[in-house]
């Protein structure tokens, strides 16, 4: 293993070499920015740490965090033992580097929405930080890494799961259902509650009724998540003219539908308990950390209000992050 290790350091730095190398013509694809002067062939070029950050913003870091630490939960609930902390590197980089190239390719067919909301049009592609053809050459070669990883050093079934959640992102929630349906949220939400599964395989080889329970979870949290946000940015969604749930069918019956979907939440995630995969200590938690969602969810059924909407998002993030938490402190801090 540490072999194979090794030789992947050598070949990134062999790499580096070679690009540093190219002809300047070639390499200002990656180093300039997509804004021009009204002088020919003049191009505002940047700092390279400002480039780098462009590039880093395409990738929605917040968002793959959260997955990210989704998957690597999936990696240590996998085995009774701690897993290889290589392994655990190495899975957790080629998971990153697949969902950041599905994000750039979110960000690069969106970029015409993303500039008439308020969240988002100050990301790379609305403002012309960074030009289309750089958003899918830096997808496509991060994407194209990440598959490299997971298939040399991980295992090819790891590869294949990573690669059709980033067509499930990437190409059927961002182009079939986001711009058609108000169910976008609820069918796409699969895509994004794959990470424990990916996780689960990297260390596995397999993808067992435990790891598709934990995507489960996220698959059924996904909804509360998004409408939250969707309510209190109500205007942005409906300048973008996406057919976002609040739209089609008003604010009240998101609204009731965040409180139904939060309920059924919290009793899926009673589930690990009932199958034995967890014991008291999660139970107590999933339990506590739901009442507090819940309680949420029917404050906002009841009074509505930006803030309040913004505040039921903001813990539907900590929900998640603490209920994986309490599945990993329940396997190992017991």
């Amino acid at each position: 293993m540490e072999d194979r290790l090794q030789s992947l350091v050598d070949h990134d730095a062999v790499m580096i070499a070679q690009i540093a190398k190219l002809p300047p013509r070639f390499s200002r694809v990656f180093c300039m920015t997509a804004n021009t002067t009204t002088e020919p062939h003049r191009t505002t070029e940047r700092s390279a740490a400002h480039v780098l950050a462009q590039y880093w913003a395409l990738t929605k870091p917040r968002v793959t965090q959260l997955a990210i630490f989704c998957a690597v939960i999936g990696m240590f609930l996998s085995t009774s033992e701690l897993p290889p902390w290589r392994l655990v590197l190495i899975a957790t980089l080629g998971i990153w580097l697949l969902a950041g190239a599905a994000f750039a390719v979110n960000s690069l067919l969106e970029k015409h929405i993303d500039g008439k909301m308020a969240r988002t049009r100050m990301r790379p592609l609305p403002r012309g930080e960074l030009s289309p053809l750089q958003a899918i050459v830096f997808s496509g070669l991060i994407g194209g890494i990440g598959m490299w990883v997971l298939y040399s050093f991980v295992n090819p079934l790891t590869m294949w799961l990573t690669f059709a959640t980033f067509l499930g992102y990437a190409v059927v929630y961002t182009v079939l259902l986001k711009p058609y349906t108000p169910q976008n949220i609820v069918i796409g939400g699969m895509s994004g509650a794959m990470p424990p599964v990916l996780g689960w395989a990297a260390m596995t080889n397999s993808a067992p009724a435990e790891a598709w329970l934990l995507a489960l979870i996220i698959f059924v949290w996904t909804p509360p998540h998004f409408w939250s946000l969707a309510l209190y940015r109500l205007d942005d969604y409906r300048k973008a003219k996406l057919p976002m749930l609040p739209i089609t069918h008003g604010v009240r019956l998101t609204r009731l539908h965040i409180l139904l979907y939060t309920v059924i939440l919290v009793a899926t995630t009673a589930l690990p308990f009932a199958i034995r995969m967890a014991g008291w200590l999660y139970l107590i938690s999933a339990a506590v950390l739901g009442a507090i969602f819940i309680g949420y969810a029917w404050r906002l059924y009841r009074n509505y209000s930006d803030r309040l909407a913004r505040a039921t998002f903001n813990y539907s993030i900590v929900y998640l992050a603490a209920l994986f938490a309490a599945l990993l402190l329940d396997r190992f801090g017991g």
